[in-house]
Order: structure tokens, then C-alpha cells, then sequence
């Protein structure tokens, strides 16, 4: 895989990162629904301090709290609203990157679901995706 890049809508913040994603993951939480305004996220998780941004002046952060009552910051433009990366306290190695941000989104593959207990009903979660009911661990 090349390296991952993105931009938010407005392209007043671009991103990009050499760093192999960890995971690539889809987020039922109600938070992740309420923030995408749809009915689930997709996160790819790189290594923290990978990410380099141009434009980090438009970044502006939303502290939300996670189930364990820890912060998770999560980081838009302030120009047009786009959700660009979260960062969880629980999960200090990883930043969140919104896969919708990304350039090429051809190869994204989720390898688990998150929050399932949240899911919509919906939402057909395939019975060999790995799937945990809130977070992983």
C-alpha cells in the first residue's frame, strides 16, 4: 500500500502518513453515528505521531468522553465540519484516521466491527467479520 493521504472536504486541511495502518475498523458507537450522521464510521488506525498535517491551523478538537470516561478528542476542520482523526486516551498508540477523508479509499478492507451492541438494526454485520460488542480487549 502507498502512503495514506487525505484531505477534509474544503481541502483546507491535508494530511498524510508513511506508516502501515494497524487496523482498519468499523465503529458502531452512538458517538460515531451522532459525528458522521449515519449509522456507523470507518476508522484506520496508524501509529500516533505518523500523521503530518498542512493547514493545521482549521484543526479544531470536540473533547468527547469515551465508555471508560477517558477523553477522546476528536479533531475537525473548522471550515467545513469534517471529522479527520480521533484520538483516544484509552488507545495512546493509535490515531483514528475517518476513512471517508482519505484519497483513495480503494484499499480499505474493515477487519472487526466495534460497538456492535449499538449497531442499527439494520446494519448486516457478515457473520465472519470479527465483531465485539463495545471495544476490543
Amino acid at each position: 500500500m502507498s502512503k495514506i493521504a487525505g484531505s477534509c472536504l474544503c481541502r483546507s486541511i491535508r494530511y498524510r502518513s508513511d506508516a502501515q495502518p494497524m487496523m482498519v475498523a468499523v465503529c458502531h458507537c452512538d458517538n460515531c453515528q451522532r459525528q458522521s450522521g449515519t449509522a456507523l464510521a470507518i476508522v484506520v488506525g496508524v501509529p500516533a505521531g505518523s500523521i503530518k498535517f498542512e493547514g493545521e491551523e482549521h484543526l479544531a478538537t470536540f473533547v468527547d468522553r469515551g465508555d471508560s470516561g477517558k477523553p477522546v478528542n476528536r479533531r475537525f476542520c473548522k471550515k467545513c465540519g469534517s471529522p479527520i482523526v480521533s484520538i483516544v486516551e484509552m488507545m495512546p498508540d493509535l490515531i483514528f484516521i475517518k476513512a471517508g477523508t482519505l484519497d483513495d479509499k480503494s484499499w480499505l478492507r474493515p477487519t472487526m466491527h466495534v460497538w456492535c451492541e449499538s449497531a442499527q438494526p439494520w446494519v448486516q454485520i457478515p457473520t465472519e467479520m470479527t465483531r465485539f460488542p463495545r471495544n476490543p480487549g
